[in-house]
């Protein structure tokens, strides 16, 4: 549609040039009299002639109206259907969507709208995350743009598309593209990009997740894999497993496990899980403390924290955030 709006104006700015060069060649008018008269003929505003007109300017005339006419008609029917269509409205949401997303910083960018794709931006939804999603699949985009997410059409493994997403200011990058060769060169490209991104990726086949660790993915998860011991858990452990389903599809609350970096300038660093406040506060619980690469599970209330540690919650995700936004 836009395509037929830019040749409707070409046509039309064609025949107002020859309609204006017309009658200063053949009247001998100057420029000003001649786009006037041009201008009056194709809109048939009925105003009088500039001046008399000869035999051969009248038949140039007659040749103005049915030519002009015609492509006046066309460019007008064109430029409604332009704005009936929504093109023009689509235009300006997408513009308000890019000015959004410049403005974004320590957001998510979820490249590939597949089935996982799908899911994590439900998660970073629920979870109130800011998010961009990139695919370049046209129903998948219509999708998103039913719903109100913010995203971005194209191939993620392109650096202006990551670019386009604000991927200077991104917090991570999930790679959830269809293959393992596309997530590989969408790591290589994020990372070249922005070097302090955390980047999660997924992989199809057991070699791979070597091969996207070197190329800089801070973490890889295995669909075959996670799928496999879901289903030995569903066997073997249901209750726990059934606790898990719920937690992660109540639709009125939302209870998740998350975790608490502790830098050198929180407020929990050197006290106490009991001085913290932490294990009394409501809406969440302390299930474990990580000090390096050992967890302490089940903690006690006199394990102290220090930088560089991770306090492990399980609760509700609004009480869990209300804590992260006063930890530093």
């Amino acid at each position: 549609m836009i395509k037929r709006l830019v040749f409707a104006l070409i046509l039309l700015a064609i025949v107002i040039i020859s309609g204006t060069a017309g009658y200063a060649l053949i009247e001998r008018w100057g420029m000003l009299d001649s786009l006037y008269m041009t201008v009056i003929t194709i809109a048939s505003v009925g105003y009088m002639e500039v001046n008399p007109l000869s035999p051969n300017g009248r038949v140039f005339t007659i040749f103005l109206i049915i030519f002009g006419m015609g492509v006046l008609l066309f460019g007008i029917s064109t430029f409604t259907a332009f704005l009936v269509e929504g093109e023009l409205s689509e235009i300006l949401r997408r513009r308000k969507m890019e000015k959004i997303i410049a403005g974004l910083k320590g957001h998510y960018i979820v490249c590939g709208m597949g089935r996982i794709g799908r899911h994590i931006i439900d998660e970073l939804h629920k979870t109130r995350r800011p998010c961009v999603a990139i695919d370049k699949n046209e129903e998948e985009c219509r999708r998103l743009s039913e719903e109100k997410r913010l995203f971005i059409k194209g191939d993620a493994t392109i650096s202006s598309i990551l670019k386009s997403a604000n991927i200077t200011n991104a917090k991570g990058v999930f790679c959830s593209l269809p293959t393992d060769a596309e997530n590989l060169l969408l790591i290589l490209t994020a990372r070249g990009i922005n070097p302090s991104l955390k980047i999660i990726a997924r992989a199809e086949e057991d070699e791979s997740e070597e091969k996207m660790r070197r190329a800089g993915a801070d973490g890889v998860v295995l669909p075959k894999f996670i799928g496999g011991l879901r289903m030995t858990s569903a066997m073997v452990r249901p209750e726990a497993v059934t606790f898990l389903d719920k937690m992660l599809k109540d639709q009125e609350e939302v209870y998740r496990v998350e975790d608490i970096f502790v830098d050198a300038d929180s407020v929990f660093t050197g006290k106490t899980l009991k001085t913290s406040g932490l294990m009394e506060r409501k809406g969440f619980s302390v299930v474990a403390v990580r000090k390096g690469d050992r967890y302490i599970f089940n903690p006690s209330c006199d394990e102290r924290i220090e930088t560089g540690d991770a306090v492990i919650l399980i609760g509700e995700s609004e009480s869990i955030r209300e804590v992260k936004a006063v930890r530093g």
